[in-house]
């Protein structure tokens, strides 16, 4: 199996700030941790982010809205600053945010590159996966939607395209990206908006025009925990999924689902983050990994390795190698074992009832074209 792994190191001199949630070394410490059970592969791809072009960006972007980003890069003011969603506490401007999105972007679309090439069959960039970002303005930490530019790569080339983003927030910028078009299948499991950002992502939202039916949004009560998603995805994912038959699976692996994030409630064990990994992997189609949302950075390192040992077809011992765990103290993060606690979440029974009438509609009308009628 050929892999590709993108290196985010050169991405660690960018900064959110110190008390904005989203924490860059997250990605040092997921490389780190990955290298040190041994998962580097001197022979194999590994790839520095490269920038996305203009050109690339564009296919979703708008022209104004990148000049806006590149100036506030350099520290200039322009009038449409906020208008664009930029300057805010979720989407600060910060020296280098251009080009930090940018890269994020190019990384994605490099993993779109390596797949259809046949270079690689399954490729990760743990920077990857902002969601949120849309054509005009910055939103909820994601300033350029990579998932997007990269799915776009992909479908020029004609490819279908299988899209399932299990952060905790609803993939709201990927939705409306392809949310009129059949050739690409976007689905999204989250925490409802009912409870969280960004609002939206309700079970009637299927789709328009040619696109009905291509959109499936399953949202969960606060506290889900794994029964909730092991239903989900036997009910509705897979069995969407195997359907639609993609060229290519995109997957956005955010870790603020994980039990223990400071941002969502969704209780989700690591072991049940692994037991997802490994169903896409069962799907045995051509697979581009994304990270996504997680603000428990001992959490995101632990989701993010288990998640290249998936792709890579590896087994890894629970015990975290010692020299890791000497690296994250620098950044006050600890964890001894990969996958916590070892046990399984239960889901409350409310939260099961809910989600069996949010799974009922969902297969009377996902193939119907009803999508208001909830």
């Amino acid at each position: 199996m050929n892999t590709c792994l993108i290196d985010p190191r050169s991405l660690l001199e960018y900064d959110f700030g110190p008390h904005h949630p989203f924490k860059i070394y997250r990605l040092g410490l997921t490389f780190n941790l990955i290298e040190a059970y041994g998962l580097i592969d001197p022979e194999g791809c590994v790839l520095s982010p490269r920038l996305a072009t203009e050109p690339e960006a564009q296919a979703f972007h708008s022209k104004g809205y990148l000049e806006c980003l590149r100036l506030a890069s350099d520290g200039l003011w322009t009038p449409n600053l906020f208008s664009h969603g930029l300057g805010s506490g979720d989407n600060p401007v910060f020296p280098g945010v251009y080009e930090w999105g940018m890269s994020v972007a190019g990384a994605s679309i490099q993993c779109a590159e390596e797949l259809l090439s046949g270079r690689a069959e399954r490729a990760f960039n743990p920077s990857g996966g902002l969601h949120h970002a849309m054509p005009s303005h910055a939103s909820g930490f994601c300033h350029v939607n990579d998932g997007v530019l990269a799915i776009q790569a992909l479908t020029e080339a004609g490819k279908r395209v299988a899209y399932v983003d299990i952060d905790a927030h609803h993939g709201d910028g990927v939705e409306h990206a392809f949310y009129e078009r059949s050739d690409v299948l976007t689905i999204s499991i989250h925490q409802t908006g009912r409870t969280i950002f960004p609002g939206t992502g309700e079970a009637r939202d299927l789709g328009m025009g040619e696109g009905v039916g291509a959109c499936l949004n399953i949202p969960l009560l606060p506290g889900a925990g794994d029964d909730a998603y092991a239903r989900a995805f036997e009910a509705v994912i897979l069995p969407a999924l195997r359907a639609f038959q993609p060229d290519v699976l995109v997957t956005q692996l955010g870790s603020d689902a994980v039990l223990g994030d400071i941002v969502a409630n969704l209780r989700m064990s690591l072991l049940g983050f692994e037991d997802r990994l490994k169903a896409f992997r069962d799907l045995n189609v051509p697979w581009i990994a994304l990270g996504g949302g997680g603000y428990d950075v001992a959490n995101v390192v632990r989701a993010w390795t288990m998640a290249w040992a998936t792709l890579l077809d590896a087994d890894l011992p629970d015990a975290i190698p010692p020299i890791w765990m000497t690296e994250a103290s620098v950044h006050g993060v600890a964890a001894s074992s990969l996958r916590g606690t070892n046990e399984r979440t239960t889901s409350p029974d409310s939260v099961m009832l809910d989600l069996e009438k949010t799974l009922e509609y969902l297969n009377a009308h996902r193939h119907t074209g009803e999508s208001r009628a909830m």
